[in-house]
């Protein structure tokens, strides 16, 4: 099989990073809107099941397919929609589980119409790679804000990859994550006791629909997912250089979400932060073997679906700092290619810094994150200049 030929250690700790920092950054939001629609512990580890499963089998058999490293992950935005909205209007969990049946209906619309990717055609390539370093800048300031709370560890890891990208460029992400996690282990800051691999039972909950949930849960879970979530996730794609049927894929998520959701699966969409590392050069220095870390990070999803708390216990013993370190640091060559690609054209510079600096800023209007106002001001401000001229 070509896969396991092609599969090296770098693309696999591409894999499990991307898995490390996706899970552990934002798992709490996803157990808060699960327990705010009133979930039991069980419903919750089966919320899991299918999240798991949907990420890990939506990620890898893609990317086997088309020897392309396509990335799936659950919707954090949307799991902080329903956090809220749940906690505001009482409804139960069978009402959210109908919300998201409806929520998958209209990723299918979206997908299946090209809608969607008619509009990613539209965005020029400057301005959605500098929606893409906003993106991920975040992640990159986060790795060295961690030194105020934590500095032996971040110099440890940072000296890690300054010495491997001198003497060992393809390895140095697994050497990163080698040294934070060995230091962390020597400071006793792994808190690994008390957890059991069993496998997971998952739990289906029967779908209620009401008028109130299709407007208060479906409709802003489907506009934070589309808008926040699949597209900068397209942006990722795009500007890693690579060509795959979008409009199949957000399809391919909708059709996910809707088998799942009676079980949890409350809203699929590619991935932005998570593909930059399984996309970038220290996945793999050939592009055309990148897909190896795409599936090595599904099949660690699927793991993860399987065993469920246990697998999520042992995601998240690892200290917050390590996290964001690791993620900062293997996602600077994605960063830095983004913005040099963003402020290359003249003509598209400032439209771009635009771009850049309000997805940057994480402002949130209309419950809408900043990705997508980022590409409205960016746009805004390119047709002033086309207009101007």
């Amino acid at each position: 099989m070509n896969f396991f030929r092609d599969v090296s250690l770098p693309a696999a700790t591409a894999g499990f990073v991307a898995v490390l920092v996706g899970f552990t950054s934002s798992v709490a939001i996803v157990f808060q809107a699960a327990t705010a629609l009133g979930a039991s512990s069980e419903q919750i580890a089966s919320w899991m099941w299918a999240l798991g499963l949907g990420m890990g089998l939506c990620t890898a058999l893609p990317s086997l397919i088309l020897r392309q490293p396509v990335m799936v992950a659950w919707s954090t935005p949307g799991a902080a929609v329903l956090a809220t909205a749940a906690a505001a209007g009482g409804f139960t969990l069978a009402q959210a589980t109908g919300a998201f049946i409806v929520c998958a209906l209209l990723m299918i619309a979206a997908g299946a119409s090209g809608a969607f990717e008619r509009v990613m055609d539209r965005i020029p390539m400057p301005i959605a790679s500098a929606l893409l370093a906003g993106v991920l800048a975040r992640f990159g300031m986060e790795a060295f804000l961690a030194a105020k709370s934590a500095l032996p560890l971040v110099l440890t890891m940072l000296a890690a990859y300054l010495v491997g990208r001198r003497l060992w460029p393809r390895y140095a992400v697994p050497g990163v994550l080698a040294a934070g996690t060995a230091f962390a282990a020597l400071a006793g800051q792994l808190h690994l006791g008390g957890v059991s691999f069993t496998l997971t039972t998952p739990v289906f909950v029967m779908p209620e629909f009401t008028l109130a949930a299709a407007v208060s849960l479906a409709l802003p879970l489907f506009v934070v997912t589309m808008a926040s979530q699949n597209l900068p996730g397209v942006a990722a794609i795009r500007a890693a250089g690579y060509q795959m049927p979008i409009s199949k894929l957000i399809t391919l998520t909708g059709a996910a979400t809707l088998l799942l959701a009676p079980f949890g699966a409350y809203a699929l969409n590619l991935s932005a932060i998570t593909a930059a590392i399984c996309m970038g050069p220290e996945a793999h220095e050939d592009p055309r073997k990148r897909y190896t870390a795409a599936v090595s990070c599904g099949a660690i999803y699927v793991v993860i679906g399987l065993f469920g708390a246990a697998v999520t216990g042992v995601l998240t013993a690892f200290p917050r700092e390590l996290v964001v370190a690791v993620a900062g640091l293997a996602l600077l060559s994605s960063i830095g290619g983004g913005l040099a690609v963003a402020v290359k054209d003249e003509t598209h510079r400032e439209a771009a810094l635009i771009t850049f600096l309000v997805t940057l800023s994480g402002v949130t209007l209309a419950g809408i994150g900043s990705a997508f106002w980022g590409v409205v001001a960016g746009a805004l401000a390119l047709a002033v200049q086309r207009w101007r001229a």
